[in-house]
């Protein structure tokens, strides 16, 4: 039976206000943002970093992203089926958080491209063990009325830290006169107090059978709904539609912005996402998926185009701003839907799955964007994500025509 790809509340309930959401929501939130803070303040000046005292070629950036971001999600696979074979996921999580934090004295440490690119390999490794545990965790403790505004209060808490983190690098660049090293040392801090904050955090009790441990087997993912397949592969073509954002810096570096402000474009971008995300996930709790999941991929759109317009600063920043409401409209409201159609024993092995599919899909992005940089200019490789997002687009309108069809008498 056909089933649409859209959650409703009972017309009785409305959206849940931010004191209704269970406090490990919080927690975990602020968790999020601490470790956002570090890996921001890594990642918004890795970039120029590689490109200018490593001299590193774009497509070789371009490899590195996409490996090390499709490394993070095609982990989930592993660590959301193992979650769901324990029963349990604070462990995992702590794991993960933990992994990340060992790895970023490696960055001011590296002297090679090799060094850094195991740091960031391992890096998101941890982010691989721990996301998909983590998001189980939000949808256990949390009723399935306000899981959207759950995961958009997580989501935005979470991407404070993101703009945090790109405002304390851009600040010490211009302390200490653009030294790389002494920030990546700054870094570390947050990444630790977050693992220290994450020991707070409660999980809940399983129920008898809820707490049966069980080996997966293919017959068990059959309990996954049918429309569970049609989310794993819009989030497979958003992974193809939205590269790795160290492009948006290089964007950046390209247009007269001075190096030591290339990281602030990041914060743009965050600013709109933290605020965006929250009220959009409470939406997303009313309205329809499909409408939604529809309007980020235009959103999406109209950020490439921004970027293909030219390397002027206007256009970076219009580029940025359009990307953050794309990442606020759609991130919580992913992980929304998988939850939606995924029972209670499978939801880490759901969101693993899906993670999987994003993550292939995001290392082809990744290097494929590289590439087209490396041969044609940053301009073909916007364009080229565009025609992706409007392959979204055309995707999400067949389905809702073919639901139409499926009404009628």
């Amino acid at each position: 039976m056909y089933r649409p790809l859209q959650h409703k509340l009972p017309v009785n309930q409305t959206p849940a206000l931010a004191e209704r959401i269970p406090t490990n929501v919080w927690i975990l939130g602020f968790v999020s943002m601490l470790t956002d803070i570090s890996s921001e303040m890594v990642h918004s000046l890795l970039p120029m970093y590689l490109l200018t005292t490593m001299g590193i070629s774009v497509l070789t950036i371009g490899v590195i992203e996409g490996v090390a971001e499709s490394t993070a999600l095609v982990l989930k696979v592993f660590s959301g089926t193992l979650t769901d074979y324990l029963g349990r996921r604070k462990a995992l999580v702590v794991a993960g958080y933990a992994l990340s934090a060992l790895t970023k004295p490696v960055f001011p440490l590296a002297t090679s491209v090799s060094v850094i690119m195991g740091g960031r390999f391992l890096d998101r490794i941890g982010k691989g063990i721990r996301d998909a545990p983590r998001d189980a965790l939000i949808v256990d403790i949390t009723p399935a009325s306000i899981r959207g505004a759950a995961f958009g209060l997580r989501q935005s808490i979470d991407t404070v830290g993101a703009f945090i983190g790109p405002l304390l690098a851009v600040s010490l660049m211009l302390l200490w006169s653009n030294h790389f090293q002494w920030v990546f040392w700054v870094a570390c801090i947050p990444a630790v107090l977050a693992v220290l904050l994450l020991l707070a955090v409660n999980e809940p009790l399983k129920t008898s059978d809820a707490a049966q441990v069980h080996p997966l087997q293919w017959a068990h993912l059959k309990q996954l709904s049918p429309r569970y397949g049609f989310v794993v592969m819009m989030g497979a073509v958003l992974g193809l539609a939205r590269f790795s954002e160290a492009f948006l810096v290089l964007r950046a570096f390209d247009s007269d912005i001075p190096i030591a402000f290339v990281p602030l474009v990041m914060v743009v971008m965050n600013v709109v996402y933290a605020a965006s995300a929250y009220p959009l996930g409470v939406l997303s709790d009313r309205f329809s998926h499909t409408a939604m999941l529809a309007g980020g991929l235009l959103l999406l759109l109209g950020a490439n185009m921004c970027f293909a317009a030219g390397p002027h600063w206007t256009y970076v920043l219009a580029g940025v701003g359009l990307w953050g409401l794309h990442m606020g409209m759609t991130q919580g409201l992913l992980a929304s839907m998988v939850a939606n159609e995924a029972p209670e024993d499978l939801r880490g092995t759901a969101y693993g799955f899906y993670n999987l599919a994003l993550g292939l899909a995001m290392l082809l992005s990744s290097t494929t964007a590289g590439w087209l940089w490396s041969q044609w200019g940053a301009e073909t490789a916007f364009y080229a994500s565009a025609g992706c997002c409007l392959l979204g687009v055309v995707i999400l309108a067949l389905d809702k025509i073919a639901s139409w069809t499926t009404k009628q008498p």
